[in-house]
């Protein structure tokens, strides 16, 4: 029995590698796949799974000179690291979050190192990272943003080019959300712990003796752990709103 002889049009392998490509460089940005934990080799794989399967949708190069597709390659990198920061941005909110939760409530003292993000940060802020991360999983959010970024091979075929202009415009926004978004989410914390802070100092005006600062600490631990209590129950509805606007920003860079 002869050896079987196995032909690939060049074209569709270009169009894969295309795909590909703006696939990676989306999840080396975008959470929940550019945690550390997900290994390169899984964001590979995927990368390339998902590219075959999105390649018949996908108009192959006008140009398939050697000159053009290196010049594709180059840009569908620029346009999934451009999706995928923005979709981080939104996410960053959450943690962002914690950081204000950590700084009022006291926590900020006990900043460690997390090998996992490679970054530092507070209890609050690493709890709230690693929680999105798991209710993104628990709650299918990943596959809307997955059927997001697929949605944009229609609006952005691959031999064309990313608007500058509405990156930048899309971003400049997405920063002034993603704070909006942090005070939301972290808001009603900040004002009880700011007003026990100033109960506190009342009570030091009134009795001096007393050393109320000397309980400060204690008790603000105290009302942050109860009242993170009650924010973990609308954390999912938080994730479910990100995770929608993580796919209108998606689209919004789009022309």
């Amino acid at each position: 029995m002869g050896p079987i002889a196995l032909t690939v049009p060049l074209v569709q392998v270009e169009t894969v590698m295309l795909a590909s490509v703006r696939f990676a460089a989306f999840f080396v940005l975008a959470p929940p796949f550019s945690h550390r934990a997900i290994p390169a080799q899984v964001k590979v794989a995927l990368s390339l799974g998902l590219a075959l399967a999105v390649s018949p949708r996908i108009e192959p190069l006008a140009d398939d000179s050697t000159p053009a597709f290196v010049a594709a390659l180059v840009a569908q990198a620029l346009v999934g690291a451009a999706l995928g920061f923005g979709v981080l941005m939104v996410f960053s909110a959450l943690q962002s979050a914690g950081g204000f939760i950590d700084i009022f409530g006291g926590f900020q003292v006990s900043s460690g190192y997390d090998p996992l993000g490679m970054t530092s940060g507070a209890v609050f802020q690493r709890f709230y990272q690693l929680l999105a991360l798991v209710l993104l999983f628990a709650s299918d959010g990943y596959l809307v943003v997955l059927g997001g970024l697929v949605r944009t091979f229609d609006a952005l075929p691959v031999d064309a080019i990313l608007d500058p202009g509405a990156v930048a415009e899309n971003l400049a926004g997405g920063v002034g959300q993603l704070f909006l978004a942090a005070l939301q989410i972290a808001g009603p914390m900040v004002v009880v712990l700011f007003l026990a802070d100033v109960g506190l100092g009342l009570l030091t005006r009134v009795a001096p003796a007393l050393n109320a600062f000397a309980l400060g600490f204690p008790l603000k631990v105290l009302l942050t752990l109860i009242m993170s209590g009650f924010a973990v129950v609308g954390l999912p509805h938080v994730v479910e709103a990100l995770t929608g606007r993580s796919v209108a920003d998606l689209m919004g860079v789009l022309p």
